[in-house]
């Protein structure tokens, strides 16, 4: 990287140089070499970087790896006492160096060539690599205000990778309400209905073979891009585990959405919340798992106040928006009837999650108890809790309970007054 760094360092004293016609050893910026170590190549994952791509890359760089290099910037103009308007930038927080923006940009690039200056806006457009991988974009431009005004921003996901050289992860933050979820359990560990099973199997080969079906087999003209089921059933029936297994058993991250930070009362908030979070993750092999889905996708209204009319324009928005996300997307609820009937007719799947059968719940118990907890009345002490009807969730309940009461007692084993006593206030929840 500190050969980019003096490399842009040269072309940015070029830059000043031929703006204001000062005697320079270059007559265009192309003309100053790159390095050939392919440091940017292998940190961006494209082969082929244009010259004013690179150069734009490395300045938005600049203020996280080298800002003083940018401190040419607050040259002052004399003949109006203030900053050049044409050198752009904005003013941080805390930061007390020089932010571009994509005048910034237009300046280095461009100069005063307002044909070039078309050629930079395209540099930050939606079908630019720059913004499809996440590299950068221009933020925060007022409404009204010039689109080259906006805050040159390089991507936390592009940051990790150059200063941590680490597969970026986001936080959970108000700017990002969604959370990493993940299990110790691995896809042989989980209990279910052979038809539940059979379904999300088809989950399973839509992400391994879903290129094959878009691209290969040209499907692409007739399909929409991505994937989109409902789980529904009781509370405890294994929702969650399913999307987190389905994310681990494919290596692909799983984000929870945590609805509670997205749904605002505010008209136009709920989408901005949403925004952040479908950007963030459309160029990324992410699974977005909305929990208590009904809360956010429930039934639109009739149009009788500006309230119902604000609540039907974030339904017909996030239809939108998941049917455009060209990832996986599984929403999760109690109860179907919850979910508005226009989102059904969207998902490729709808898995029910039923409360387990006996023979399922004897299975969960064997899985679930340690086998140091159990003699030779094993059978008889998982028969016994078999009996009572539980989902899989209260069924983990009732073992940290017996696990407390064996602790408590100072007994070895798990014995049948524990279980039936742990059982017992687990069904008066």
């Amino acid at each position: 990287m500190h050969e980019y760094i003096n490399w842009f360092n040269l072309v940015l004293t070029t830059a000043i140089q031929l703006y204001f016609q000062q005697e320079c050893e270059y007559s265009t910026l192309k003309e100053i070499e790159p390095p050939a170590n392919g440091w940017l190549e292998k940190t961006t994952g494209i082969s082929d970087i244009a010259s004013d791509e690179r150069i734009t890359i490395m300045l938005a760089l600049m203020p996280h790896v080298c800002p003083q290099i940018l401190d040419i910037f607050f040259v002052q103009n004399k003949n109006f006492d203030r900053p050049y308007t044409e050198f752009g930038g904005w003013k941080g927080l805390s930061h007390s160096g020089f932010l571009p923006t994509g005048e910034t940009v237009a300046f280095i690039l461009a100069g005063e060539d307002t044909e070039k200056r078309k050629e930079v806006t395209r540099l930050f457009r939606k079908d630019s690599w720059l913004y499809t991988k996440n590299i950068l974009r221009l933020e925060g431009a007022g409404e009204g205000e010039p689109f080259l005004s906006g805050q040159l921003r390089v991507s936390e996901e592009f940051l990790s990778h150059v200063l941590l050289e680490k597969e970026y992860r986001p936080d959970y933050t108000i700017g990002f309400p969604a959370k990493r979820i993940t299990t110790q359990l691995n896809w042989e560990d989980m209990i279910m209905d052979d038809q539940v099973a059979a379904q999300l199997e088809e989950i399973n080969v839509w992400i391994s073979s879903g290129k094959t079906i878009m691209e290969d087999w040209g499907l692409s003209r007739i399909l929409k891009a991505g994937y989109r089921s409902l789980f529904y059933g009781p509370p405890g029936t294994g929702k969650t585990l399913a999307a987190t297994l389905l994310g681990k058993k494919n290596n692909l991250d799983i984000y929870r959405i945590d609805l509670s930070m997205i749904v605002s009362k505010y008209i136009g908030e709920t989408e901005k919340n949403l925004a952040r979070v479908f950007d963030l993750a459309e160029n990324r092999n992410w699974i977005l798992f909305f929990d208590e889905a009904d809360a956010l996708f429930g039934k639109r209204t009739s149009t009788n106040t500006s309230n119902d009319r604000h609540a039907n324009q974030e339904v017909a928005y996030l239809l939108q928006r998941i049917e455009d996300f060209p990832g996986i997307v599984i929403l999760a609820t109690n109860l179907r009837s919850n979910i508005d009937e226009a989102f059904s007719r969207r998902f490729q799947s709808v898995i029910y999650f039923p409360m387990p059968t006996e023979e399922l719940r004897t299975e969960l118990w064997k899985k679930m108890l340690p086998k140091e907890w159990l003699g030779k009345d094993a059978d008889e002490l998982t028969g016994i809790a078999a009996e009572t009807e539980l989902s899989g969730g209260s069924i983990t309940n009732v073992v940290r309970r017996c696990a407390l009461s064996i602790i408590k007692s100072k007994e070895k084993r798990l014995n049948k007054m524990i279980l039936k006593d742990a059982l017992h206030k687990e069904r008066l929840k």
